[in-house]
C-alpha cells in the first residue's frame, strides 16, 4: 500500500512539473515510466484530485493523459495479433479498434462542451453525442462474446483468472457507460461538462489498458490453448450473438455434426421421444431453463427463439458460479449450497428490464431417494401475466 501511494504521490509530481518546467520531453520520459507502473484507475485518482484539491487545470492534466494514450496506443498496435479475417480474436481486435474510437469520439465532444458557456451554446454538440453513446451500448455485443463463449472456452483449459478480471473490467465499463448517459440529468451545466470530460477520459483510458492487457496476455493465451475445432465453434457462436461495428468475414468451413444417440430416441417411464422431439419440445415453452449438476457444471439449456438472457452452448460444462459476475457469486453460492444440504427446495427472485418484468425461479433436483441431482434455473417474462383479466374461455381463431 505504502509503494502504491509513494507512485501516486510521484505523479502528481511530475504532472505539477510538466507544465511548470522548460525540460518536458525528459519529465514525460519520467512520466511514461510512472504510467506503466499504476493502472488506469489509479493514474484517474491523482488527476481528479490534482483538479479538485490543488487548481490543476483541465488543459494541464490533458497534456498528462495525451502521454498516457499515446503509450497504451503504442502498446496496442505492437501487440496485434496475426490471425485470419475470419477468426473471434481478429473480430474482438476489431471491435476493440471500433470501440476506442467510440470513446475518442465521445472525449473530444466533451472537450467541445467544456469550452462552451451554456447550455444553449454547448446543445448541437450534445446532439452529436447522442450518436456515439447509441454506438456504445451497441458495443455490448463484444462484451457479451468473451463472457458467453471465449471465456468459458478458456476455462475448460483450467485458466480462470484472467476471464474473471476482464469480465470485472467489463462491468466497470457498464458502469462507466451508465454515469455518462445520466449525465444529461444533471440541471447544473457547469458541474455536467466537467463531469462528462472527466468520465469520458476515464472510459477512454480505461478501455485502452483494458484492450493492452487482452492483447498482451488473454488472447495470446486463448490461441495456445484453444483448439481449431474449438475456434470454429467459437465463431459460430459468435455469429448467433451478433457483432458491434461490422460484418466480418463470413465462416467458410463445413461442420460435421454427429448424432446424438443411435437409436434416435429417449426412453423414459412416462414415454418415448426422439431427440428431435425433446429438444424442440424444450426450445418451445415459453420460458428458459438451464440445469446445473451436482458438481456444479452447466449441463444443458434450453434455446428458446426469445431468451431472456444470453446463453450460448460454451456455457455446457463450466461451473455455474463462472457464469455470473463478481458480485453475484455469494448468492450463486448460498442458493446452491442450501439445496445440497436440504435446507431449501426452491428460490425465488424477480425483476425488471426494460418492458419485461422477469420472473426467475431455481429448484432443487432430487431422485427418487432424495439425492441431489442439480439445480433448475427457469426464466419467464411475466409482464403479458400480469395484465391478464377476467377469463377466456373461447378459442380465437385470428
Amino acid at each position: 500500500m505504502s509503494e502504491l501511494f509513494n507512485k501516486k504521490e510521484y505523479l502528481k509530481n511530475l504532472i505539477r512539473r510538466v507544465n511548470d518546467e522548460k525540460d518536458n520531453e525528459k519529465l514525460k520520459e519520467e512520466l511514461q515510466k510512472t504510467i506503466k507502473e499504476l493502472s488506469a484507475e489509479d493514474i484517474a485518482v491523482v488527476e481528479q484530485e490534482l483538479m479538485e484539491n490543488e487548481g490543476i487545470t483541465i488543459e494541464q492534466i490533458q497534456s498528462v493523459c495525451d502521454v498516457h494514450l499515446g503509450l497504451f496506443k503504442e502498446y496496442i498496435d505492437q501487440e496485434k495479433i496475426d490471425v485470419e479475417e475470419w477468426h473471434p480474436i481478429f473480430i474482438l481486435m476489431k471491435e476493440h479498434e471500433h470501440i476506442i474510437k467510440t470513446a475518442e469520439g465521445i472525449r473530444d465532444i466533451a472537450k467541445q462542451i467544456l469550452s462552451k458557456k451554456s447550455i444553449q451554446e454547448a446543445f448541437p454538440i450534445f446532439m452529436k453525442l447522442s450518436m456515439y453513446l447509441d454506438e456504445l451500448m451497441a458495443a455490448e455485443n463484444y462484451f457479451l462474446k468473451e463472457e458467453n463463449v471465449l471465456f468459458p472456452y478458456i476455462e475448460k483449459h483450467g485458466i480462470t483468472k484472467p476471464p474473471a478480471v476482464m469480465w470485472k473490467e467489463h462491468d466497470q465499463v457498464r458502469e462507466l457507460r451508465k454515469k455518462i448517459i445520466a449525465i444529461k440529468e444533471n440541471r447544473n451545466f457547469e458541474e455536467a461538462k466537467k463531469e462528462l470530460y472527466n468520465l469520458s477520459l476515464f472510459l477512454l483510458e480505461f478501455f485502452m489498458n483494458h484492450v493492452r492487457k487482452e492483447h498482451s496476455v488473454l488472447f495470446p493465451t486463448a490461441l495456445k490453448l484453444i483448439s481449431d475445432d474449438e475456434w470454429i465453434d467459437i465463431r459460430q457462436q459468435f455469429d448467433e450473438i451478433g457483432y458491434c461495428c461490422f460484418d466480418p468475414k463470413p465462416l467458410e468451413i463445413e461442420v460435421k455434426k454427429e448424432e446424438n444417440l443411435v437409436d434416435g430416441k429417449i426412453k423414459l417411464p412416462s414415454g418415448e421421444l426422439t431427440v428431435e422431439q425433446l429438444k424442440f419440445m424444450l426450445n418451445t415453452l415459453p420460458i428458459d431453463i438451464t440445469f446445473v449438476d451436482a458438481n456444479d457444471e452447466v449441463k444443458y439449456f434450453s434455446e428458446s427463439k426469445e431468451r431472456i438472457f444470453i446463453r450460448s452452448r460454451a456455457i455446457v460444462g463450466r461451473k455455474v458460479q463462472n457464469c455470473h459476475p463478481q458480485k453475484s457469486i455469494d448468492i450463486v453460492n448460498k442458493i446452491v449450497s442450501d439445496f445440497k444440504t436440504g435446507k431449501k427446495d426452491h428460490a425465488d427472485f424477480w425483476l425488471k428490464l426494460g418492458e419485461k418484468y422477469v420472473y426467475i425461479r431455481y429448484f432443487a433436483v432430487r431422485n427418487d431417494k432424495g439425492e441431489y441431482l442439480g439445480t433448475l434455473e427457469v426464466t419467464q417474462d411475466i409482464a403479458p401475466i400480469k395484465e391478464i383479466d377476467g377469463e377466456r374461455r373461447i378459442y380465437d381463431e385470428n
